[in-house]
């Protein structure tokens, strides 16, 4: 019962954020039924609405709760107020029905199954037992099924699954942790498993527990499995079997590129990685990344084809109870402990969703395939991040577990689409003071990668309401995202795209990120492998002075040749012998890089270089890592992209506490030049000093390059603050040296998060650059 209405209040509380998919109804519902006040709470197309009314003092205690202590799944943004006349309602609190009206709501990505879903997938005597999608309103799938706004079952992919008398209990049940949890299921109503062996297979096809019995028995049988996962397929085999990762990685033509790896629990990662307390809280969480973690090398239990060359291990917890059953449940047969998880594509193409095209797409590159019958509405890759040594995050990529999440902008930018960069690419759609980006897609070279973009942008633009009227893309005219741009934006009512400058684009990313309004020009360091310099050079080794509105090259790397332009880069040699020829250095047959070329490519590689044939000048950073990486002799032919960058530093990081010598870059107006540094190398190398030395010291070198410019900027500008920002700075050594040095100075520093450093964050620079040059238009 309510108070009598003389000494009774009701108000409106409208929630904004994301509160639709996460429990939220009902737990205002029990909020509200503890506290013995009547009303309503509704789903509508902006939030969630409420109507509460009792004794003041309860009224005021469920505002202040639902305020501060929101359901854990939740992120909110806004909580309105709005007092209404008492109606002497004495009725129970109520759920009511979703009210389509117009507005916005946020749905919540796609979450790690939760510990009482896990709990009740091991209970024999739960009817949910051995249920491979075992989910609550506290876990799940929520993003890769959505099809539409607001977030109910009828718009969803599990839409074709009726519910079974007991599902349909529990979702009407407020009282129950499954009300409203849209992907509910159980054994009797589905979705199910399906197993589909390889064309000449002796094995059967199978479904439900056989289905799962059969892909534990391939893989622990040496096996390629590709399994159906929340947002795609993943291509799956032991770990531990060298032989299994050897023909994984032949099938699919990945070179020496790492693969990720899935751990069945964190016993499981300790073996075969050092684990911090940050690094644990990052794996275990919701999200559950795939984690950059430290090797333990004092047992070597992976096969050696899982992570060649890289100072890193990728890693995972299992997050669908598909993933937990492959590992095994109690009782059941011993399998593998660790199975590397790659996404299941050719190289070059987008993750496969679709169950037909997997059939198709993945011939050849698995021995079967453990599918399901629920459709995958949005591709979503695996998010991947590294913990800083003080906790902090930095996102390499960013998908599964954050996508749809918005990002709160600094300014408000009008309804737009920014389509980012050719490589890594990632869209992103902002309108007023929010952004949200889409899942990671990939390199644009294929039709395929540009028609999931296509997919991507209307699936971003359905669930979030926004109707872009202006696109914004790179510089680069031969960028595939940029001739895409000039055609969506033909559509719009503003016409041609904004074009925005790569470098440029980075560094309004990092200050977008950070909250910066832009008033304050910023030092941007700005260092990646390639991007369109206004000069019509590469650039890539860039000190800009900052802001939305424009920006000043203030220093860059000096430039060298980069012979055969963007085909060269797959040489790290050749790359090492252009800078050398730059710095006036002589190809001596003892160096590492002049003995890894033949003859023959000698001679055309020194034609080339004199005569200027297709060569274009370069200033990136990332380029001279490569160089540096062959002529120490750690890499001088690259089967993936930064792969002779990653290889020198995990080179570096052997001798990082062993020697705190650094080379030094001549400095002059406008340029620091690595001439001096290659010459200290060559004399190092004819000294024997090891490789591990020579990479810490160009490292170290790199970065009081970059703290003596950015002194320089300060001593020219007045301004304090850096941001760091480009594919570089995922190298970890750099970017925790770079800091260090320039926070001793006093500097500001800005370093990404949740926004890649690398092209998967470029469309947030975009979008803020191209409103404010539409505004000062």
């Amino acid at each position: 019962m309510t108070a009598p209405a003389a000494q009774a209040v009701r108000r409106r509380v409208t929630v904004r954020g994301t509160v639709q998919g996460v429990g939220f109804r009902p737990y205002v519902h029990r909020l509200a039924t503890d506290l013995a006040l009547a009303g309503f709470v509704s789903n509508t197309a902006s939030g969630v609405l409420i109507e509460v009314e009792g004794p003041p003092v309860g009224v005021a205690d469920f505002c202040d709760r639902l305020a501060t202590r929101p359901p854990p799944l939740s992120s909110v943004t806004g909580v309105g107020f709005e007092e209404l006349p008492v109606t002497g309602a004495d009725d129970a609190f109520t759920i009511r029905s979703t009210d389509r009206s117009l507005g916005r709501t946020l749905l919540p990505p796609d979450t790690a199954v939760c510990a009482d879903c896990l709990r009740e997938l091991a209970d024999p005597g739960d009817r949910r037992h051995r249920h491979p999608f075992v989910t609550c309103t506290h876990c799940g799938p929520r993003f890769t099924i959505a099809t539409g706004m607001p977030y109910d079952r009828a718009v969803t992919t599990m839409t074709g699954f009726p519910m079974c008398p007991d599902c349909a209990r529990e979702y009407g049940d407020p009282g129950d942790r499954r009300f409203h949890a849209q992907p509910v299921a159980c054994p009797d109503c589905g979705p199910r498993l399906r197993w589909v062996p390889a064309a000449g297979s002796v094995v059967r096809p199978a479904r439900d527990a056989d289905a799962l019995a059969a892909a534990r028995a391939l893989l622990a049988a040496g096996g390629i499995v590709a399994v159906k996962g929340l947002g795609g397929y993943h291509l799956a085999c032991d770990a531990t079997d060298a032989r299994a990762v050897d023909t994984l990685r032949a099938r699919k033509a990945r070179g020496g590129k790492p693969f990720a790896v899935m751990c069945a629990d964190l016993d499981a990662v300790r073996t075969i990685a050092e684990v911090s307390p940050s690094e644990l809280t990052a794996l275990t969480g919701p999200r559950r990344p795939i984690v950059l973690l430290r090797h333990r090398a004092q047992r070597q239990i992976l096969a050696p084809g899982v992570c060649p060359g890289s100072p890193h291990l990728g890693v995972m917890l299992p997050y669908t109870p598909v993933h937990t059953l492959l590992f095994g449940l109690p009782g059941d047969p011993p399998g593998p402990r660790a199975l590397v998880m790659t996404s299941g594509n050719r190289s070059g193409e987008p993750i496969v969703t679709d169950d037909d095209e997997a059939l198709t797409r993945l011939a050849g590159l698995a021995d079967a395939w453990l599918a399901h019958d629920r459709p995958i509405a949005s591709p979503c890759d695996d998010s991947l991040l590294r913990v800083r040594p003080d906790g902090t995050e930095q996102v390499l990529r960013r998908s599964r577990g954050y996508v749809p999440r918005p990002l709160r902008l600094p300014v408000a930018v009008r309804p737009a689409l920014a389509v980012g960069g050719d490589l890594k690419n990632a869209l992103c759609l902002g309108e007023g003071d929010q952004a949200w980006f889409g899942p990671h897609i990939g390199d644009m070279g294929e039709l395929a990668t540009l028609e999931a973009a296509r997919r991507a942008e209307s699936q971003l633009r359905s669930l979030t309401g926004v109707s872009p009227e202006l696109v914004a893309a790179d510089r680069h005219p031969g960028y595939q995202s940029a001739r895409w741009a000039r055609r969506r934006a033909a559509q719009l009512p503003l016409g041609a795209p904004v074009f925005v400058q790569h470098h440029h684009a980075h560094i309004a990313s990092a200050m977008a990120e950070h909250g910066l309004d832009g008033t304050t020009p910023v030092i941007g360091v700005a260092f990646d492998g390639t991007g369109y310099g206004d000069d019509g050079t590469v650039w890539g080794g860039e000190i800009l002075l900052a802001d939305y509105t424009g920006y000043r090259r203030f220093g860059h790397l000096a430039p060298a040749p980069l012979p055969g332009g963007d085909t060269g880069v797959a040489n790290p040699c050749r790359l090492a012998l252009a800078r050398l020829w730059a710095a006036g250095l002589p190809w001596d047959p003892d160096l590492p890089s002049v003995a890894a070329c033949a003859a023959d490519e000698l001679t055309l590689l020194e034609r080339q270089l004199t005569r200027d044939l297709a060569c274009v000048a370069t200033s990136s950073m990332g380029r001279l890592f490569d160089a540096v990486s062959s002529l120490v002799g750690v890499c001088h032919r690259a089967r993936y992209e930064a792969q002779a960058a990653l290889e020198l530093e995990a080179a570096a990081a052997a001798a990082w506490e062993a020697d705190a010598s650094a080379y030094a870059f001549g400095l002059a107006a406008g340029t620091y030049d690595p001439a001096p540094v290659l010459g200290a190398l060559v004399t190092d190398l004819r000294r024997g000093t090891p490789a591990p030395v020579l990479a810490a010291r160009f490292h170290r070198g790199v970065a009081r390059a970059v703290a003596e410019v950015c002194r320089r900027a300060r001593r020219d500008t007045g301004l304090t603050t850096v941001a760091l920002s480009g594919g570089v700075f995922a190298n970890a050594l750099l970017e925790e040296e770079c800091t260090r040095l320039l926070t001793g100075d006093g500097f500001a520093v800005l370093r990404h998060g949740e926004v890649p450093p690398n092209d998967g964050g470029l469309a947030l620079g975009q979008l803020v650059v191209a409103a404010h040059e539409r505004q000062e238009e």
